[in-house]
């Protein structure tokens, strides 16, 4: 009884405004952890910080709480410099799968823990999974391992890493939650701080597709995980793009794969190459194996050129049980019955092409999941034909949908056919990074 009056005491502390003192934060999240807290008093709490928020100090010991509520890797043995990135998740947002090989391929090591898509968000482990026998749930030694061997590895979050902020995350998601920036913030970096980094690069969407809609929200996000970073000695740069629109050609699991595969092969061009490479700069700047953005973009170019990048992904998804013949051949890849072709309703130009919509129908097709236990599609997706600021004719084809069931298609283009506005002017420039912090 007196630890249930003790965490009512902290929940009313909090939902009146003032501020918790480190070992305070410390033990809700360790009675939480090992079920001395129940569901309902920490949803309580929870929905006290949403209105409430969390000092810059009570953000880092919660933080480190969570850090510290499971293991923390050792990966000193990996002798490069460690540097990872994250996103705050988008449509398209395929960048890890060809940026990683990358920035290994020019000499730093990305211990890469991902996670899988859930409302119109793609998961990059769902990507990953649509190879044939590629497996991203891997044990602490087998990540060790992989990140030895190639310089990076495409995880998931492990039961012994930061089994806090799992148990936290769950109970946010069935509790409304979500949307506080302290507890996206600390969610993010315990798990990334638990990889024994020394940096690390985010790319904090903003527009219609992401969670941040608008720019000071993006910034405050980013500033946050910057400012847990400095706190736990780990230097963070993040940028912050956007997401209007889908990035690239492909929304979906096993297309991605081909787009990211494509870029590699050094066939890729427009905003995602351009990403990949304004990110990658980052890391390997952090990484101290590049003294500018300007040689750093010169070194990653040379490893798509040079086939090192794309050698770096093979041995990976051999290595992670997945066939490497998909490298060399995407038709290995599942692939939907059907295609349908969405035309534009006049002529004009792009002046929406809306990532929410796109998004969301993709998940109607299968591609993504509405609830966690969905399955997903890996075969099915959308490919995007006409961009914000294109010119088409009428009929011309704004998107190429690959289906499998008639009924998700109809529910899909439900969604789809919104998408698309067409203009008689072309619409204002907005550019790919539209702020950069750190």
């Amino acid at each position: 009884m007196a630890r249930h009056m003790e965490m009512t005491e902290l929940i009313g502390r909090k939902r009146d405004g003032g501020t918790l003192r480190p070992e305070e934060l410390e033990w809700i999240i360790s009675g939480y952890t090992a079920g001395r807290i129940p569901d309902y008093q920490m949803s309580a709490f929870l929905m006290a910080v949403v209105w409430r928020g969390m000092s810059p100090e009570e953000l880092a010991a919660w933080t480190g709480a969570m850090l510290h509520s499971g293991e923390i890797m050792d990966l000193s043995s990996v002798g490069r410099p460690r540097v990872d990135k994250h996103s705050t998740g988008g449509v398209g947002d395929k960048v890890s799968i060809p940026l990683a090989p990358i920035v290994a391929a020019c000499g730093v090591a990305v211990p890469m823990v991902s996670g899988r898509g859930l409302g119109h968000t793609g998961g990059t482990r769902d990507k990953l999974e649509s190879i044939p026998g590629m497996r991203t749930a891997l044990d602490p030694d087998e990540f060790k391992r992989v990140l030895e061997h190639n310089g990076m590895v495409f995880g998931g979050q492990s039961a012994t890493i930061a089994p806090a902020d799992r148990k936290i995350y769950a109970l946010r998601d069935a509790t409304g939650t979500v949307p506080s920036i302290p507890l996206i913030s600390s969610s993010i970096m315990s798990k990334k701080l638990a990889e024994d980094i020394s940096g690390l690069v985010l790319d904090v969407k903003v527009g219609s597709g992401a969670f941040m809609k608008n720019l000071d929200d993006a910034r405050t996000l980013a500033r946050t995980m910057i400012g847990i970073g400095a706190s736990h000695s780990t230097a963070v740069v993040a940028l912050l793009t956007d997401m209007d629109q889908p990035l690239g050609r492909e929304v979906g699991n096993a297309n991605e794969i081909v787009e990211s595969i494509e870029l590699l092969r050094g066939e890729g061009s427009g905003p995602l190459l351009e990403l990949v490479l304004r990110l990658g700069s980052q890391m390997l700047v952090l990484g101290g194996v590049a003294p500018d953005s300007g040689a750093a973009r010169t070194a990653m170019k040379g490893a798509i050129a040079d086939g090192s990048a794309l050698d770096v992904l093979r041995s990976v998804v051999a290595d992670q049980g997945g066939d490497p013949r998909v490298v060399d051949d995407t038709s290995l890849l599942p692939r939907a019955a059907h295609t349908h072709v969405l035309g534009s309703p006049r002529s004009g130009f792009v002046s929406r092409c809306d990532a929410l919509d796109i998004g969301t129908a993709a998940v109607r097709l299968g591609a993504g999941r509405a609830r966690a236990e969905d399955a997903i599609d890996p075969a099915v997706g959308i490919t995007v034909l006409a961009h914000r600021g294109d010119e088409v004719a009428e009929g011309d084809a704004l998107a190429r949908v690959a289906y499998n069931s008639e009924d998700q298609l109809t529910a899909a283009l439900e969604r789809l056919e919104a998408a698309w506005v067409i203009s008689d002017e072309p619409p204002p420039d907005r550019p790919l990074v539209l702020d950069e912090i750190g």
